[in-house]
Order: structure tokens, then C-alpha cells, then sequence
């Protein structure tokens, strides 16, 4: 677990997608991921719009959307995130062999290379998914993307954890500049061999415990205490009649203020 600021991290980090995000979050001082599953590309772009000053990264499902369009949807999300400076996710969950994931990041209706800063995938098909994704960013776009392996799950019953854990983050070691950390509920080592994985957990609540459909939460200070670096929280920050705006800078500082003990300040 680092406990070195994030400005620290940042000048050293290999990923440029990662230097940036560091930077941004000590400049915004926020490591909250504001996550988007809504069905509408006027409310995504809506909350995007509310919650852009207090998050470092929008993740989003885009393919739940009814009514995508590149020009409809991502160029204004582009716009956004270049006025609240956020990166965005999108939490696409790669799981294929590397050239047919190679196709899904950069080919079909979404082409999300072309978009999204960070995507994600699971270990369950080996290093060539890692492969895969980094071909198709060195192809088909001059900007600098990163991707996050599935380290760990925070719905009830994963088979993500022990061995599987293990296998995953050994696969992470297979490109160290493309490859900038996990999703999961710790930290994941690797500082001992040179690694600074950057590591977004998902699951966080101030006030849930979880829902009917095995979802697990956990508090801001239980999470950044064992290693992570962002928080990813959803459905807390609009759900249920709750007021982005407020539960945005409630989410931000409680994530802030648990990162500054993290580092002893």
C-alpha cells in the first residue's frame, strides 16, 4: 500500500494515462470515480455534467444505453470531461482471447478505443487479452489509454479471489506501461519488484449495505485504509432521490480526508 502522495506517484509513474490521473486528482483533490449505469444518454450526460467537480473518473456501461451515438453521446462526454478534467472508464470487462478482444476495443458500434482513457479485463483467458487491448491502442489511436485488470469483485459469491487473484495480478506483471493497476479490495503488492498499481475499488458506501442482487458495501475509510486509491461509488451518488451535487462532495471529501490519514497528513 503506498503511502506516498499522489503527486509523488505521478512523476514517476510509466502510464501517461496514469500521471495524468494522479495529477488531476491531487489538483481536484478528489479520488472518487463517479459510476453512470443509467439508460439514457441525456441523464448520463446530465450527471456527468453535476458530478464532473468532484470526481477524477467517470465510469461508464454504454452499452445499457437505448439511445447511443458516437456524436450524440461521446463527443459531448469528450466535452465534459475536458471542462471538469475527468478521465473516463468504461467498464466494458474484457474476457475473450487477444484477438477478438483486440476487435471489441476498437471495431463494432462503441469503438472504445477511440474514447475511453481506461477500460478493464478479467485474467480468466490469460496475458494475450493484455496483448490484445494494447495492439488495438497502438493501432487505431495517438492518445495514451491504460487498462485495469479484474483483480477482485465486490458482489457476493465472486470467484474472484485466491488462486484466481494471484493468476490475474501475474498477468498484470506482463506490461507494466499499459497495465496500471486493478479493480479490487486492496492493495495488490508489486512495490517491492517496481510496480505502482493504481488500485479502484468498487462497492463503497456511506450509507447501503448492499442490495438484492448480491451487491456488497463497504465505508470509505475500510477501503482507502487497505489500499485503494479511488473509490467507485453509483447508485449512492443519485439514486433514490438522492442530490448528486450534495452526495458528490460528501463522497469527495470522505474519500480526501481517508486518503490524507492514508498518507499521514
Amino acid at each position: 500500500m503506498s503511502t506516498l502522495t499522489y503527486e509523488q506517484r505521478a512523476k514517476t509513474h510509466p502510464n501517461k494515462v496514469a500521471s495524468k490521473l494522479l495529477n488531476l486528482m491531487a489538483e481536484k483533490k478528489t479520488n472518487l470515480s463517479g459510476s453512470l449505469d443509467v439508460r439514457t444518454t441525456k441523464e448520463l450526460l446530465r450527471l456527468a455534467d453535476i458530478l464532473g467537480p468532484y470526481i477524477c473518473v467517470l465510469k461508464t456501461h454504454v452499452d445499457i444505453l437505448d439511445d447511443f451515438s458516437y456524436e450524440g453521446t461521446i463527443k459531448p462526454l469528450k466535452e465534459l470531461a475536458a471542462k471538469h478534467k475527468f478521465l473516463i472508464f468504461e467498464d466494458r470487462k474484457f474476457a475473450d482471447i487477444g484477438n477478438t478482444v483486440k476487435l471489441q476495443y476498437s471495431s463494432g458500434v462503441y469503438k472504445i478505443v477511440e474514447w475511453a482513457d481506461i477500460t478493464n479485463a478479467h485474467g480468466v483467458t490469460g496475458s494475450g487479452i493484455v496483448a490484445g487491448l494494447k495492439a488495438a491502442a497502438e493501432e487505431c489511436t495517438k492518445e495514451p489509454r491504460a487498462l485495469l485488470m479484474l483483480a477482485e469483485l465486490s458482489s457476493k459469491g465472486s470467484l474472484a479471489h485466491g488462486e484466481y487473484t494471484r493468476g490475474t495480478v501475474d498477468i498484470a506483471k506482463s506490461d507494466k506501461d499499459f497495465v496500471i493497476g486493478f479493480i479490487s479490495q486492496k492493495d495488490m503488492g508489486g512495490k517491492d519488484e517496481g510496480f505502482d498499481w493504481l488500485i479502484m475499488t468498487p462497492g463503497v458506501g456511506l450509507d447501503d449495505k448492499g442490495d438484492s442482487l448480491g451487491q456488497q458495501y463497504r465505508t470509505v475509510d475500510d477501503v482507502v485504509s487497505t489500499g485503494s486509491d479511488i473509490i467507485i461509488v453509483g447508485r449512492g451518488l443519485f439514486a433514490n432521490g438522492r442530490d448528486p451535487k450534495v452526495e458528490g462532495e460528501r463522497y469527495r471529501k470522505a474519500g480526501w480526508d481517508a486518503y490524507l490519514k492514508r498518507i499521514g497528513k
